[in-house]
């Protein structure tokens, strides 16, 4: 039997959920496909349930570092009750009820797993299904390195088996300081476990500048987890109940728990694009800038390869429907905001170097003496970068910095001059007064450096 839409989208996780919505909305007939849990991995597996198992921890230290509240804290998080509201976060694993409101919006779902089958064709399991539009919305698997042994090890954890741990380990070892290393490291320390975190490069957040993520390894030093920098593990075993990485120039770092967390690859493998004449790159399927593979093809989100964030996927799903619905539309990353939300926040966006940068220090900022009387030893900061006229880009180490960075996002993608941002009033007591200090320093630098090009000219 054949059906036919007007927009198959394959994978039902935010990316493939938002842009569908959009399509509906715009009148055409929608199909959605999902292997697995409707909702995908952001919803069950990872950003949900990750920063639900941050919170407890995160609000305990914050009323440990508050003026006068740390005499009423006694004990620490109650792994039970963080476990509990997880459960209740991801809907138990358990998605009738967004593929009911799918349903509802007019989106026809679509279970089991598709392959493209040529132009404007998709199989799902023994039926076939044709479109004017296809969208691959497929998302992510973790990799896991070729470190000798880890390949063959039962029970090694990813981002999956981490954000529903149902007991905490007694010591979790930590393969990789990116954002899901970081963020899982300090929920489960917090919980209760000892946790070693090991990053082959020599700071913590690798593809963020290195003061980004050398204030974070500080923060999480002081918290209590042990970082292993600079040197890749030369192998995996099992001695008993434990894990062993072993290191040739170092002693071996022991741990009842594993978790891989060294990135992620899109998932397009068996998905069929050798019938449509495809060929995926390396990071994933090639598109242009308005997310076209090939006519009446589209890809979007982790399956692209670019920046693999939830909330770049629902863009990229907006700027398909947008194209698909006849409203010509283009991606732009030239502010994409990156956060990780451990405790402090971590967060950049834009380019992480230009012509000028200023700093400041966020003890300088009245706010953070409002929330701890440890404010002075705090290693948060934030850095704006310029070319002379406007941001170009920002990062910042501290709490709820993936908050008040935001106003650089649009700054950045505005173009706004820096005339316009100094300006700006800023509320007091906050941390977006951060940026007063620091713009009025790139305004400075800005002035001597157009007086030196004035006076050698």
């Amino acid at each position: 039997m054949t059906h036919e839409f007007d927009v198959i989208v394959i994978g039902a996780g935010p990316a493939g959920e938002h842009c569908a919505g959009r399509l509906a909305d715009g009148g055409l007939r929608v199909a959605i496909v999902e292997r697995g849990l409707v909702g995908g991995e952001c919803d069950y597996w990872a950003c949900i349930p990750s920063k639900t198992l941050l919170r407890p921890g995160e609000a305990l230290q914050g009323a440990r570092d508050a003026p006068g509240a740390a005499e009423a804290v006694s004990g620490g998080v109650r792994p039970a009750g963080a476990f509990e509201w997880r459960d209740f976060m991801v809907a138990n694993y358990e998605d009738g009820a967004k593929a009911a409101y799918l349903e509802s919006q007019g989106i026809k779902v679509l279970r089991g797993t598709a392959r493209l089958a040529g132009a404007g064709r998709v199989e799902v399991d023994d039926e076939t299904h044709i479109a004017a539009h296809i969208v691959i919305a497929t998302g992510s698997d973790p990799v896991i390195p070729p470190v000798p042994g880890l390949r063959e090890l039962d029970g090694v954890w990813t981002n999956r088996e981490v954000t529903g741990l149902t007991e905490v380990p007694r010591r979790l070892l930590v393969l990789g300081g990116g954002p899901v290393g970081v963020e899982m490291a300090q929920a489960v320390h917090r919980l209760g476990a000892s946790v070693a975190v090991c990053e082959g490069m020599d700071h913590l957040l690798p593809r963020e500048p290195k003061p980004l993520g050398d204030a974070l390894g500080v923060a999480l030093a002081a918290d209590g987890i042990e970082l292993h920098f600079e040197e890749q593990a030369a192998g995996v075993r099992r001695d008993g109940d434990e894990y062993v990485l072993e290191f040739a120039g170092r002693d071996d770092l022991r741990g009842d728990r594993l978790l891989v967390a060294t990135g992620r690859r899109a998932r397009v493998d068996d998905l069929g694009l050798e019938t449509v004449g495809v060929e995926p790159t390396r990071q994933g399927v090639p598109v242009d800038e308005r997310m076209r593979v090939t006519d009446g093809l589209w890809a979007i989100g982790d399956a692209t390869g670019i920046w693999p964030l939830t909330y770049m996927g629902k863009y990229q799903g907006r700027v398909v429907a947008a194209n698909i619905l006849g409203r010509d539309r283009t991606a732009n990353y030239d502010a994409v905001p990156r956060v990780v939300f451990t405790d402090p926040q971590a967060a950049a966006v834009g380019e992480p170097e230009g012509a000028l940068s200023a700093t400041v220090p966020l003890p300088e900022v009245p706010r953070l003496s409002t929330y701890t009387r440890a404010y002075a030893e705090s290693p948060g900061f934030m850095t704006l970068i310029s070319d002379g006229e406007r941001l170009t880009g920002a990062y910042a180490l501290g709490q709820e910095a993936g908050e008040w960075l935001q106003q650089a996002t649009v700054a950045i993608r505005a173009r706004v001059p820096l005339s316009v941002l100094f300006d700006v009033i800023q509320p007091f007591p906050s941390f977006s007064e951060a940026f007063l200090a620091r713009l009025s320093d790139l305004e400075t630098q800005t002035t001597a450096s157009r007086a030196s090009k004035a006076a050698i000219a």
